[in-house]
């Protein structure tokens, strides 16, 4: 684009500013290349005349557009400058408060001097595992990449940390760590991860001290090594340090404090311990109140004493070294206040013997108190032949003692390191490790010296290192996109560096300079200028001569020379090292012994000896080579080191910046910013990125944003890469703006704004088209009803046109006849004024007589009104005079009524409702007053203007007479009219004085009704406010009980809420419990197991988990129904459904059986009538009339069963007819023909089986048969063998048999009438609740559609559609889902049903083999008796037990438990282990073998727990055992004859209770294992479900087209480049709500109770709400509308999961209703007051910080969104200040709501359980 284009009207642009630094414009006319002025707008709308030059003034950089501001990633930016990034970071960090941002590879983390709920173990969880552009920028994420990149490219990590002093550096490098020792936590039970982070606050006391810039400021530099082993677990750590600030000790400026270790040990001096240290308070001492504050606001030293002295312990330090430790730190505050004072001369010192602080120092260090006084004022100087002993002046004497103070403090601090390094030092091997390097930034004060020469030299060196770090990694994302790329010229500060370490550099001149015996500081000032004076890094001051000036990367920096050779020298006199050496404490000497010993005493000395040996004589000793060397050499080298670690790994770089100087929370200084955003690199990673492509996208991204802009015949066009290369070249003529790489488009800088503004240009223009089609529309709208309107006018107006002609019409006709009348009439009035004349002349003649008569009768009538007038007064009079008396009488009367009324309302007024009353009546009154009153002054008021105008006109008059009089005395002298004149005259005036009484009159009457008005509306107010303070009182009084009630219902409320809460927390401390419970046995376990199993174990081979086929399904009676019910349900169901119902085939199956019981019994009478025969060979025969009752019985049996053989056959047959009608009507249904087959099937494979039974029935048949004839013959024979008396006698024993027989029958038919009568009862209750719940839905169903109506109506057309067509497609993609679940069960019901068949089929072709073979082994051996041996199948009465050996106990829980498969007993009885073992248990206890019980249920409890340990991560094994132990617990409450038990019982079952024991103990053990189990259950599931609800909740586009896409930084680019398009890491809805499915039915096929899986649901979907939670509240790309919209369809589809599986009562709804309440949040207005009111009241389940953050967070996708404001913010926050909400951003993800196993009875009788053949029970004997 061109200048023209770029610079044109209403661009915005940055302009320099002296204080903001760069300040903000509109362009208000059109800019063409060459003119010298550039008409800008402010902000503030003043105009300003910017001027261009070509060098002094350029072109001001162009703002990004609002779209853009506020990005995470500063590289997302589409114009990339300094104006840009400082504007970004300033808007992210004031508005939305977020303190790091992404700048490339640099976070940029701003010191918010603020407690921040974001660092907690929640936040870990939640970055742990993710991308790192895929959350907010958090130093958690480089963290979490870091950790990921060691593992995925086996590379060691750096984490460079770097800042000014109070930046945060320490706080970031402690939060990192944190993050490793959470994530990699060690593998065994060292605890590394916590001695990590316990040597943390022991550097921090150790290294740390307050400046004015920082409370916690490190004065030293370090880096942390963390090492792991190949499963990436901690196994170990190590630190090194730099230059610590060894003059901190003695010295300390204004407003600072020495290190922290002092001030903690100061404030703990009264421990017990510590008496003998003598410290007093640290202002006490001189080296802790030089800065004269030894306190910081909102630090408790002694409590961080406690922390430290933890640490030490954790560390392994004894307690005697940590007391030594404290020796010496108490030593050193006594030794600065050792008073050296001067001699007379000068030049030499002495110290008092009674020194105090010099006693305790030489007692805490074991030296001698009379050398340590001598040395501290002496010095020694040996020479060649001589040793000279030489005084000390004072001054001298000091700088010795703080010498020697920092010599030992830097010891010790050297001997505590390499204690951590020991404790963390491991013996295993290191696989990689991760380095976090805090270390200090670029600084630059007033006076600069030789520290902030070291630091800065170090980030010279760093930078360095930096930059080239940032060119490969673009040089790598270039070459492996493909890009063709050229070279960019970066900032290079090799010269800056070989100033200051290159041979002859600064260093190398200061250690020469150290050499000199005589060397001082300005010779070697000197000799930097005569050497350097030729680089260009190099300056000297034109001011001074002792300092020099050093041009580094990111300042100009003067250094003062004073103290360079001093501090480099860093010397210490040997003397005093030698007492120390001396010291009676062995570590106290061990500090200052050589770390380099000779030859020979290394080879001597063992490496691990502790042994120290000295001898008795102290010797001269030649100093060493390490005493030597320099603290800039030592400096050199330990740097040196450091970069070459540094290379050796991959650098992650966090950037502090500080953004004030007054540590104000959250307040941004825009200078000081930049100062160290130029100083830290930030900008220069900006300018390097900037020099090349640093806008990048993605090729669906790219299409997906900008596919408004292309046409639609380039959609169809299969390949996007081709699209969008067809696209860029249409738009963007210039082919270097951008580059086509493999995955991505490369863009120069400005290029997405310009593809933005195409973009928003085409979205102007389609809103142009769309409002001008609708205005059309409007328009014709608006014309057709003006058209039909002027149609209406013009038909109405010719109505009245025809209406006016027909009205004229009708005149003409009128006009003739008026005509006709008008001649008559004037025919008629010529007659009747003739008439008239006549009449007119006699009427004067009779008027004239009659007012004579008149005149008469006047004057007679004016005498009657004198009369009348006269009269009247005379009563009147009288009338006064009687009504005074009157009135006198009634006042006095009225007057003794009103004292009697008023001693009663005095009375009355006491009482409230009387007030109220009087208060209504005196309001009311006082208002008629106040009207009265009003009335009254109007009048006053008219009545005056009236005598006013009187007053004028009498007065005019007056004038006027006296005027005509004047006038008349000057026409004539006439007397008597002078005098009528002057009367009139008098008259007048009188008349006029008379009005002028009258009026006062009036006034006063006026006055003193109002003053009486006055009067009495004071006392009514008076009274009112009596009444209303007496009403306030009584309101206060009711007030006051009514709160006392309420505060006694909810104290009541609120204690047993309390207790619940309380029983909750009980309940949940103790499943704690149980967890820690089984993790300290699990490692129980694996210690055994290592101990005692070391070698490779192997499992056994001939174990094999095949299911064998022929396993016999066990299926309980209560399960199925009658054969009737079944063909009735086949015809309600439809052949559709009951094709796969396997309900049917049980009924039928329960027919059959029914028949084989019917068989049987028939085979034991047989079996007994064969018996008998025998018996009767010697006893007395049966007459034939007992046979035949006999034979009659058995015919009416045998009659029985043929009758409901045929009646079964007859029902199958109508079945198979039913079902095939049906079938061939949905013949066209491939589904419902293979239903119908394998119906058919079935019924075959039954009908076959009821062949066999109908077969063998007619066998019994013929026996039966043949045993009445042998009867017949037999008791023929003994009729006539024996007599009649002995057959007689034998009857009565065989009636009684026959009785009891009877009577046994009849109780069994009795409880078999119960059993059924029950089961129709409970079959009732069911369907009954069913209908209950079929109702409640219809309810809720009429209720939805209501409220959609009621919203769809309240909608305008257009959104009604819109709102329908969202529905529909919610409405299909729901029965979608319920058809693919039916697809599903369908699927799943057909493999069982097959899988059934072929075992019955088995089956039956087993029972043919028997019955062959038996039939063979019958005729061989018998031929008269057939089939006798088939039907012999009857075992005894099975009673519910089953016996096993001793030595078979570790075989049964081997092949029940170890060994078990779920799917081996997927097709029998749910749970059929647990009854296996209670069956057996009950056997146990039935034989009273306590031994026997105890040894079986520890083992199972053993056994369950190994098992679990084995599958920990397998769902379905872990929720077999959950529902086999809750089952088995359930029976033994069940049977264990507690009778809250057996309430629900059968007779039968309470037969099988316990006899001999009480299992309660082992209950409660079971009950432990169930919650252990359920809580592995929980975890398996959220294990699974993990990595799957971001991507399916937040993610994946349920609502295709509805998410944009906005442009990404490096952060997000640089995540993806490993990762496929379409990997495993995308999941959708369909497969989360799948996956929670299939976790519902292994559950529901396990057997578990459906009231614990509603609890596992529950708990998985506050997982997933949890998660999806904290990424909304961490992912800033996630927050927009469309977002919402997704997440709400999400969670509706959820619910309706949930309706679909009955679980909508379980309580996960409510678990989802803080992201229920986000998405509505993100959908709704946020501008108005009235939208902040009803976001407060809509939000109830979201904190303050939580609505808070969902708003800063808040991005619009386009420019037709708008941002929240700063001051709506601020309104939330207001009004949410009221709520007492945790202080909590992030939800808990670990959280486990308590699990209550409710008691559910088994409805199953033991005596009727099957076991499968295939579980090899075969030792199992029943009982």
């Amino acid at each position: 684009m061109s200048v023209n284009e770029l610079y044109s009207k209403y661009t915005r642009v940055w302009i320099p500013d002296p204080e903001d630094v760069w300040r903000a414009a509109e362009i208000i006319k059109d800019y063409k290349e060459g003119e010298p002025i550039l008409h800008l707008k402010l902000e503030d709308e003043s105009p300003l005349e910017y001027r261009i030059g070509p060098k002094d003034n350029p072109l001001p950089f162009l703002r990004n557009p609002d779209i853009l501001v506020g990005e995470n990633d500063l590289t997302a930016l589409s114009y990339l400058h300094e104006p840009a990034v400082l504007h970004n970071l300033k808007v992210r960090f004031l508005e939305p408060n977020h303190i790091y941002t992404y700048c490339g590879i640099v976070l940029v983390a701003i010191n918010p001097y603020d407690q921040l709920q974001i660092y907690g173990e929640e936040v870990i969880n939640a970055y742990s595992g993710q991308n790192m552009g895929d959350m907010d920028p958090h130093i958690f994420a480089v963290a979490e990449e870091a950790y990921k990149q060691m593992a995925r490219d086996e590379r060691n990590q750096s984490i460079i940390v770097s800042g000014e002093s109070g930046a945060g550096k320490t706080v970031s490098a402690k939060y990192a760590m944190r993050f490793f020792a959470t994530v990699g936590g060690s593998a065994n039970d060292t605890n590394v991860e916590e001695k990590v982070l316990a040597s943390s606050p022991i550097m921090e006391a150790i290294g740390n001290a307050k400046t004015t810039r920082n409370d916690n400021s490190s004065r030293f530099g370090k880096y942390i090594q963390i090492g792991f082993d190949r499963r990436y677990h901690i196994i170990g750590a190590n630190m090194r340090t730099y230059l610590l600030e060894k003059s901190r000790v003695v010295f300390q400026a204004e407003d600072e404090r020495n290190y922290h270790i002092f001030y903690q040990l100061c404030a703990s001096a009264s421990f017990p311990e510590f008496k003998d240290l003598a410290l007093t308070s640290a202002e006490d001492f001189i080296f802790t109140s030089q800065g004269e504050n030894i306190f910081i606001e909102g630090v408790n030293d002694a409590e961080d004493f406690k922390k430290t002295k933890e640490a030490f312990t954790l560390l392994g330090v004894k307690e005697s070294n940590q007391s030594s430790i404290f020796r010496i730190i108490a030593s050193i505050l006594h030794l600065g206040n050792v008073e050296i004072c001067s001699e007379r001369d000068g030049d030499s010192c002495h110290i008092s013997r009674n020194d105090p602080h010099l006693t305790h120092f030489c007692r805490l260090l074991g030296v001698e108190l009379e050398q340590m006084e001598h040395w501290l004022c002496h010095r020694k100087l040996v020479t060649t032949s001589e040793t000279y002993v030489k005084n000390m002046s004072r001054k001298q004497a000091a700088n010795a003692r703080d010498a020697l103070a920092k010599h030992i403090y830097a010891h010790m601090f050297d001997w505590i390191v390499e204690h951590v390094n020991k404790s963390l030092h491991t013996s295993s091997k290191q696989h990689s490790f991760i380095g976090v390097l805090d270390i200090y930034g670029f600084e630059t004060f007033e006076i600069n010296s030789f520290e902030q020469f070291c630091i800065n030299y170090a980030n010279e060196k760093l930078q360095q290192q930096f930059n080239q770090h940032v060119f490969k990694l673009e040089q790598e994302e270039y070459m492996k996109e493909q890009i063709p790329w050229t070279l960019i010229d970066f900032y290079d500060n090799q010269p800056c560096i070989d100033l200051i370490e290159a041979k002859l550099g600064i260093l190398d001149l200061l250690d020469e300079e150290c050499k000199v015996p005589k060397g001082t500081d300005q010779n070697w000032c000197q000799k930097l200028y005569d050497r350097l004076s030729s680089s260009v890094h190099f300056q000297k001051p034109r001011m001074s001569n002792i300092s020099f000036i050093i041009i580094h990367f990111a300042d100009k920096v003067e250094y003062q020379c004073d103290g360079f050779l001093e501090k480099n020298r860093d010397t210490v006199y040997e003397e005093h090292i030698n007492i120390l050496k001396a010291s009676k404490f062995q570590l106290v000497a061990d500090l200052f012994q050589d770390t380099n010993k000779d030859g020979s005493s290394s080879t001597s000395s063992s490496k691990s000896s502790r042994i120290n040996v000295r001898s008795a004589k102290p010797t001269p000793k030649v100093p060493n080579k390490e005493h030597r060397k320099t603290v800039g050499h030592q400096f050199r080298s330990s740097l040196q080191l450091l970069m070459e670690t540094l290379n050796a790994t991959t650098p992650h770089y966090v950037r502090c910046i500080k953004p004030n100087d007054e540590k104000e929370a959250f307040s941004f200084d825009s200078r000081r910013a930049v100062q160290q955003l130029r100083a830290c690199g930030v900008l220069e990673t900006i300018r390097i990125s900037a020099a090349g492509y640093p806008s990048r996208w993605t090729y669906p991204d790219f299409f997906n944003r900008y596919r408004v802009l292309m046409k639609k015949s380039d959609m169809t066009v299969g390949d996007k890469k081709l699209v969008c290369r067809n696209l860029l070249e249409t738009l963007v003529k210039d082919p270097d703006k951008f580059q086509f790489g493999k995955t991505k488009i490369f863009f120069r800088a400005g290029q997405v704004a310009y593809l933005e503004k195409l973009r928003a240009d085409k979205f102007r223009s389609a809103c142009i088209k769309i409002q001008k089609t609708v205005r059309r529309w409007l328009q014709m709208a608006r014309y057709k009803k003006i058209r039909k309107s002027a149609i209406t006018l013009q038909r109405f107006g010719r109505g009245y046109m025809a209406r006016r002609y027909a009205e004229q019409l009708r005149l003409t006709r009128a006009a003739v006849i008026c005509q006709k009348q008008y001649r008559m009439v004037r025919e008629r009035r010529g007659y009747l004024r003739v008439r008239q004349a006549v009449v007119t002349i006699q009427a004067f003649t009779r008027g004239m007589f009659t007012r004579r008569i008149f005149q008469e009768f006047l004057l007679h009538h004016k005498a009657m009104i004198i009369q009348k007038h006269v009269r009247g007064w005379l009563t009147r009079r009288k009338f006064k005079v009687a009504r005074n008396a009157a009135i006198t009488i009634q006042c006095a009367y009225r007057r003794m009524r009103a004292k009697r009324e008023l001693k009663q309302l005095k009375i009355e007024a006491r009482s409230a409702q009387h007030l109220k009353k009087l208060n209504t009546g005196m309001e009311n009154k006082i208002v008629q007053l106040q009207r009265k009153m009003d009335d009254q002054t109007k009048d006053l008021k008219t009545q005056n203007e009236q005598l006013v105008v009187a007053k004028a006109s009498l007065g005019s008059e007056v004038n006027k007479l006296q005027k005509e009089l004047e006038t008349m005395r000057s026409r004539q002298g006439d007397g008597g009219q002078l005098t009528s004149l002057k009367d009139e005259l008098e008259k007048l005036r009188a008349e006029l004085q008379e009005a002028h009484a009258h009026r006062k009159k009036l006034e006063e009457e006026h006055s003193n009704e109002k003053m009486r008005f006055e009067q009495r509306v004071e006392e009514l107010e008076r009274e009112n406010s009596l009444l209303k303070s007496e009403k306030e009182k009584m309101n206060q009084r009711i007030l006051h009980h009514s709160k006392s009630t309420e505060d006694q219902e909810s104290s009541a409320s609120q204690s047993v809420g309390r207790v619940q809460a309380e029983l909750d927390e009980e309940r949940q401390r103790y499943q704690n419990l149980l967890r820690e419970f089984s993790r300290l046995e699990q490692r129980y376990d694996n210690l055994q197991e290592a101990k005692f199993q070391p070698g490779h174990r192997r499992n056994n081979s001939n174990q094999s988990s095949l299911e064998s086929d022929s396993n016999y399904p066990s299926i309980s009676t209560s399960e199925v129904g009658d054969t009737d019910d079944a063909i009735q349900l086949v015809e309600e169901m439809g052949v559709e459904k009951a094709a796969m119902d396997i309900g049917v085939f049980m009924k039928l199956q329960k027919r059959v059986r029914e028949l084989e019981q019917e068989r049987k019994r028939l085979q034991v009478n047989l079996e007994k009538m064969e018996d008998q025969s025998k018996r009767k060979g010697t006893e007395p025969k049966m007459t034939s009339e007992q046979e035949n009752a006999d034979l009659a019985y058995n015919s009416l049996k045998r009659q029985e069963l043929e009758s409901e053989n045929k009646k079964l056959k007859n029902d199958l047959n109508e079945l198979r007819k039913a079902i095939a009608d049906r079938a061939s009507k949905n013949s066209s249904s491939n589904e419902l023909q293979d239903g119908y087959n394998l119906l058919l099937g079935q019924l075959k494979a039954a009908n076959e089986e009821l062949d066999v039974r109908k077969d063998e029935v007619l066998i019994l048949r013929s026996q039966i048969v043949t045993a009445a004839q042998q009867k017949e013959k037999e008791t023929t024979n003994h009729i006539e063998t024996n007599n009649l008396p002995e057959w007689t006698n034998s009857k009565k024993p065989i009636d009684k048999e026959e009785a009891l027989r009877s009577y046994h029958g009849l109780c069994e038919s009795k409880k078999l009438l119960e059993a059924q009568l029950q089961s129709q009862a409970r079959k009732h209750e069911d369907e009954l609740a069913a209908f209950h719940t079929q109702v409640e839905l219809l309810k809720d169903d009429i209720e939805k559609k209501q409220e959609m109506l009621n919203h769809t109506m309240s909608l305008s057309p257009e959104a009604q559609v819109e709102y329908s067509v969202q529905q529909e497609i919610t409405r299909l993609t729901n029965d979608n889902l319920d058809l693919k679940e039916l697809v599903e069960k369908l699927e799943k019901n057909e493999r069982k049903l097959k899988k059934q068949l072929r075992i019955y089929m088995k089956k039956v072709q087993e029972l043919e083999v028997s019955v062959t073979a038996a039939a063979s082994q019958s005729t061989t051996a018998k031929p008269e008796m057939t089939r006798q041996v088939t039907v012999q199948r009857r075992e005894k009465d099975f009673e519910g037990m089953l016996e096993y050996y001793k030595e078979d106990e570790a075989l049964l829980v081997k092949t029940l438990i170890t060994d078990m498969k779920p799917h081996a007993v997927s097709a029998t009885v749910p749970c059929l282990p647990a009854y296996i073992l209670f069956m057996c248990i009950r056997h146990a206890d039935y034989i009273n073998d306590d031994q026997k019980v105890h040894s079986l249920l520890t083992s199972t409890i053993n056994a369950i727990k190994k098992v679990l340990k084995k599958n920990n991560d397998d769902f379905e094994m872990t929720s077999f055992w959950l529902a086999n132990t809750s089952r088995l617990l359930h029976c033994l409450k069940q049977y264990s004859g507690d009778e809250a038990f057996m309430t629900q019982n059968t007779a039968k079952q309470n037969e099988h209770c316990l006899k001999n024991f009480d299992l309660a103990e082992y209950r409660q053990v079971l009950s432990d294992l169930s919650i252990q189990i359920y809580q592995q259950l929980v975890k398996v599931a959220e294990h699974v479900m993990q990595p799957m609800i971001v991507s399916a909740m937040l993610e994946s586009e349920s609502i295709p087209s509805l998410a944009g896409v906005k442009p990404m930084g490096y952060r997000n680019r640089s995540s993806s480049m490993d990762k496929d398009e379409e990997g495993p890491g995308s999941y959708t809805l369909e497969a989360l709500i799948r996956q929670l499915g299939q976790f519902h039915v292994v559950m529901g096929e396990h057997g578990l109770d459906p009231e614990i899986a509603g609890q596992v649901v529950r708990q998985l979907f506050y997982s997933i709400n949890a998660v999806t939670l904290n990424n909304l509240l961490l992912r800033k790309d996630v927050c927009s509308w469309s977002t919402g919209m997704q997440l709400r369809y999400n969670i509706s589809q959820m619910e309706e999961w949930l309706r679909g599986k009955n679980l909508h009562q379980s309580g996960a709804v409510v678990n989802m209703e803080p992201v229920i309440q986000a998405a509505q949040l993100l959908q709704v207005k946020k501008k108005t007051s009235q939208d902040a009111e009803a976001i407060c009241s809509l939000c109830t389940a979201l904190t303050m910080q939580q609505i808070v953050k969902i708003l800063n967070l808040y991005t619009p996708l386009n420019e037709f969104e708008e941002r929240v404001t700063v001051s709506f913010i601020r309104n939330i926050q207001n009004r949410l200040q009221e709520r007492n909400d945790v202080p909590m951003l992030l939800v808990d993800t670990k959280h486990t709501f308590p699990v209550l196993f409710p008691y559910t009875p088994s409805a199953l009788s033991l005596e009727t359980l099957h076991i499968p053949a295939n579980l090899s029970l075969h030792f199992l004997t029943r009982v």
